[in-house]
């Protein structure tokens, strides 16, 4: 199975326009466009009942304590753990192509809702659930794709994993309120190939995407 996207080379550089935050010279970041990028799939196996597609960041640094603070630097050598950025499943197996900005188009303070979807998908919640819950004006469930905000301090660059699933399930065994380790779950036994495309983002100016 194959996987495609016009709106960045596989390990280049993802355009500001995907991501949720983008630099500014002033304040470190700025909302950004976050636009989900474009994708196009072919050669998934016979049995194929659904396809499910994931975006997770492995390289978000396991410990907040120099975070965005002025003056401190996230060092390279600091454990790194997982944040998904996007959780969309139950996409039809008929379909084998969306469109930039089909899913998401801006920022949506609190969310955008969920979790049903265009072409009868539905979209989990993405990790900006828990990095926004302490904040007043932007606490809320984020459904489906938000683009990359890495720590503007941060040493090291991000690498954003795009990855599709051909599934044998065509509704996936999750219900209500769900996110990447519930999908996770569901999904074990039921791939039949998996196709990804990584990019690069950062937005500390003394880094290299």
């Amino acid at each position: 199975m194959r996987l495609l996207t016009t709106a960045f080379a596989d390990g280049g550089a993802i355009p500001a326009e995907f991501a949720f935050g983008k630099p500014d010279a002033t304040t470190h970041v700025a909302l950004s466009a976050n636009r989900n990028p474009d994708f196009a799939w072919s050669g998934a196996p016979p049995g194929t009942r659904s396809f499910a597609l994931l975006c997770v960041d492995s390289d978000v640094p396991s410990r907040g304590d120099d975070v965005n603070r002025e003056g401190r630097v996230v060092p390279a050598s600091l454990p790194r753990v997982d944040f998904c950025h996007w959780v969309l499943i139950d996409l039809p197996p008929t379909l084998h192509a969306i469109a930039r900005g089909e899913f998401c188009d801006g920022v949506t303070p609190r969310g955008k809702p969920g979790p049903a979807a265009k072409h009868g998908a539905r979209q989990g919640i993405n990790d900006y659930t828990g990095w926004f819950a302490g904040d007043k004006d932007m606490a809320g469930d984020y459904h489906g794709y938000d683009g990359p905000c890495p720590p503007w301090n941060d040493a090291i660059v991000h690498h954003y994993v795009f990855t599709l699933f051909a599934l044998s399930a065509g509704r996936l065994a999750v219900d209500g309120r769900f996110g990447l380790a519930e999908v996770r779950r569901a999904m074990a036994g039921a791939v039949l190939a998996q196709a990804s495309v990584t990019g690069r983002y950062s937005l500390n100016p003394a880094v290299r995407a």
